[in-house]
């Protein structure tokens, strides 16, 4: 039996695999840091900022300019607002990715969200995706302890969901994630569309470990039988 013949349970990574989202969310630190005098390149943001929770960004930004944005709260009063303002004239749904699991869930697999963003940015996703009905749970960046590249997010959605990771596929773009997916012992699709910079930083990976079990360039193409 191929390992794919196991699978029950499919977990989508949110920004970036099911919302183009990442130089949306790019944008608006490098625009909140700019407000204090802080000036980076998107390149620089983009290290920052790029695949990981929301949390960790903001140690991070924290541990830089501990004065810049004194809480976590602080600066989301600034990114957030900004954020929804681009969102709110503009569909960054990803089709084919949002194909996927609509395809999937009717085939009966039981899908999950695992993203670094907040519980409550993750729930305004699958409303405005329209898929609320096909979700069967999600955890966010609150919800575990360490972010991705470490396994415990996909941990706790395989918990969440009653899974063994031997039965999950999931579903990622960024590097930090796919590792996050690997080191869970799961099986991973990575979402190559994006940009090149995400695929040379996901090739250019010295962990083989970490590589993901199929790259594609739309998710809508997926078929198990492209992992056999």
């Amino acid at each position: 039996m191929h390992r794919s013949d196991a699978i029950t349970t499919v977990l989508f990574d949110m920004d970036g695999t099911l919302i183009d989202s990442e130089t949306i969310w790019i944008e608006a630190i490098q625009a909140a840091l700019a407000a204090k005098g802080i000036a980076l390149s998107t390149e620089e943001i983009t290290r920052i900022e790029y695949g990981r929770a929301w949390k960790d960004i903001f140690h991070d930004i924290h541990t830089c300019w501990p004065e810049v944005y004194t809480t976590i709260q602080e600066m989301e009063a600034f990114t957030v607002p900004y954020y929804e303002k681009v969102t709110a004239t503009r569909d960054i749904s990803i089709q084919g990715s949002v194909s996927l699991l609509k395809r999937l869930a009717n085939e009966g697999y039981t899908i999950g969200i695992v993203s670094g963003s907040t519980r409550e940015r993750i729930a305004a996703v699958i409303d405005k995706l329209g898929i609320r009905s096909l979700v069967a749970g999600y955890v966010g960046g609150d919800d575990y302890p360490n972010g991705k590249p470490a396994p415990d997010g996909y941990l706790a959605g395989a918990r969440l969901l009653g899974a063994h990771p031997s039965q999950c596929i999931v579903f990622e773009d960024a590097p930090a994630g796919i590792a996050s997916a690997k080191n869970a012992g799961m099986i991973c699709v990575a979402l190559t569309r994006t940009s090149n910079h995400k695929a040379e930083k996901t090739e250019s990976s010295d962990n083989e470990h970490c590589q993901p079990d199929l790259s594609l360039d739309d998710l809508e193409s997926f078929s198990f039988s492209l992992l056999a």
